[in-house]
């Protein structure tokens, strides 16, 4: 007995179903990546010296274009879902915008950090600013004393063992993590400005109605998730680091 082919209908139901799956595998791929990423970040915060740096003010800027990004996206995909085709387009180009201000505060960020002496791949006694304020090297999570340019362990009283010898051989992980994580996170976020690119142009031919919308829904859940893991990042780098 052969088997009735799908209608219209059922196959554009099917491709919603599976697109909406490729979407959920995709994002819990991320997530297990940073998780990955985080969990050997505070591996490594546990032995040795360790330097707590200050999270760059342009940071908090990329936070509040992404959350407002993320709102008007869900405001595009709202207004797919009731056939006002004329708003969608309009949403997604300020999503797009926003995007593209999240990444320039970015790279203001990291100038900041290269300019207090954090890089990809530094020392920790590479770090200027304000001890205390800016910075604080730890040592086995202790917070080590400065006194003029020389670094001492709380329990050396007496002031007879300087650790700068020690601390200029000694890799500075928590900027490289520090980079990494925020760098991972960009490059992620590339991938969803080329999606709002190809949802504006889509938006544009009127592409989006109110029963076959599942490509804007898939690119805006993508960046919802990006401004959620953002959010994340940034707490984790607050408190934790």
């Amino acid at each position: 007995m052969m088997q009735e082919p799908f209608t219209e209908q059922e196959l554009q139901e099917r491709n919603t179903r599976a697109r909406k799956q490729v979407t959920r595998l995709i994002i819990i791929a991320i997530v297990m990546f940073f998780a990955g990423l985080t969990s050997a970040y505070v591996v490594s915060m546990s032995g040795g010296y360790w330097v707590d740096m200050k999270v760059p003010q342009p940071f908090i800027i990329s936070t509040v274009a992404i959350i407002i990004s993320s709102v008007l996206a869900q405001l595009a995909l709202m207004a797919a879902a009731k056939g006002r085709s004329a708003v969608i387009a309009p949403f997604l180009v300020v999503t797009l915008v926003l995007g593209l201000v999240f990444t320039w505060s970015q790279f203001q960020g990291w100038k900041e950090l290269t300019r207090s002496g954090n890089f990809l791949v530094s020392k920790v006694l590479d770090n200027t600013g304000v001890y205390g304020e800016d910075y604080v090297i730890r040592y086995q999570g202790v917070p080590l004393l400065k006194e003029g340019d020389q670094y001492f362990h709380p329990e050396d009283v007496a002031r007879a063992k300087p650790l700068n010898a020690d601390l200029d051989e000694q890799k500075n992980s928590s900027s490289s993590f520090f980079f990494a994580l925020t760098g991972a996170h960009l490059a992620h976020l590339v991938f969803g400005l080329l999606s709002l690119l190809v949802m504006v142009a889509m938006a544009l031919r009127k592409r989006y109605t109110p029963n076959d919308h599942v490509g804007l829904w898939s690119g805006v859940m993508y960046w919802h998730f990006l401004g959620a893991l953002w959010i994340y990042l940034l707490l984790f780098l607050v408190f934790v680091h």
